[in-house]
Order: structure tokens, then sequence, then C-alpha cells
């Protein structure tokens, strides 16, 4: 395998892991990940636990589904990471001192920084590797697999196997 190919996959599984890692602490306390986000003063009282689990569940999906080079998820990805540097340069502008969230309530950036630059660059660093993945499939002219193809492969299966016995 070139190393640029390396490269991609190794960029694709990292960022993958990052959201499933992300958001799966998070769903594992959502009323945690709640206060979380009430710090942020954004969201209204009554939406709170709805994006508590629902932004989380996004991470973990957007996740997989990159690992698995499955169609769209990284335009959630970056979707994501757009909306999390808008909420970040958001808290910066206000002067907040809150936690990111980023990892759920244990995370040790939270404990020992409490800083949201750092995040904030941390997040441009994984949008750089949003922007090589998107320009290696382009120069690659790389096709991400449809979530139907998927489904209609894996019913496909079950019916060949029944067919030959």
């Amino acid at each position: 395998m070139k190393t640029m190919e390396l490269l991609y996959r190794l960029c694709r599984w990292t960022l993958g892991g990052i959201f499933i890692y992300a958001g799966s602490t998070k769903l594992l306390e959502p009323e945690i990940f709640a206060v979380l986000i009430e710090a942020y003063g954004i969201v209204p009282e009554g939406l709170l636990m709805p994006v508590a689990i629902g932004l989380p569940l996004l991470e973990v999906i957007a996740g997989v589904g990159l690992l698995f080079d499955i169609q769209g998820s990284l335009s959630m990805i970056t979707g994501l990471l757009v909306f999390f540097m808008l909420v970040l340069g958001y808290a910066i502008w206000m002067g907040l001192d809150v936690d990111c969230g980023c990892f759920g309530p244990e995370d040790p950036e939270a404990e020992a920084f409490h800083g949201l630059r750092l995040t904030l660059f941390r997040d441009l660093v994984m949008m750089a590797g949003v922007v090589f993945i998107y320009s290696w499939r382009r120069y690659r002219a790389i096709q991400t697999t449809g979530v139907m193809v998927i489904v209609n492969q894996l019913f496909n299966r079950g019916r060949k196997k029944d067919a030959y016995v």
C-alpha cells in the first residue's frame, strides 16, 4: 500500500475514532453533557436534553460512517466541526471560562486547562484532516459507499445462501 493511501485511511480512521469516542462518552451521561451545553447559553432549556442526546448520536453515526467510508459521513463530520468551531469562537468572544464538553464529563483537558483556544486549535487540526480526505478522494476519484448499497449487499448475501441450500 502506498504511503498516501495509508495516510488517507489513517486520517479517516483517526477522525472516525475521535468522533465515536467523543460521542459515546457524552451519550453515557447526557445529563452532565446537558449541563455543559447550558453553560454556553445558546440552547433553550427545553431543548437541552434532546441536544445532549442528538448531538453525540450524530457524532457516533458520522464516526462509524467515516470508518467504513460511507457516503455523507465526511460531510456530517465537516458540518459538526464547523458547528463546534462556531460555538467555540462564540464562547471565546464572550469570554466564557467553560469546559468545551468535547469528550464528556471526564475530559482531562477540561480539568487541566479550561481552555477553549486549545480546543479550537484541535478542531482546526481535525479540519485539516477533513480537507486532506476530501482532496485525496478528488485526486484519486474515490467513490464512497452509499448506505443503500450496503443494505442491499447485506440482504442479497442472505438470499444467495438460501438459494444454494
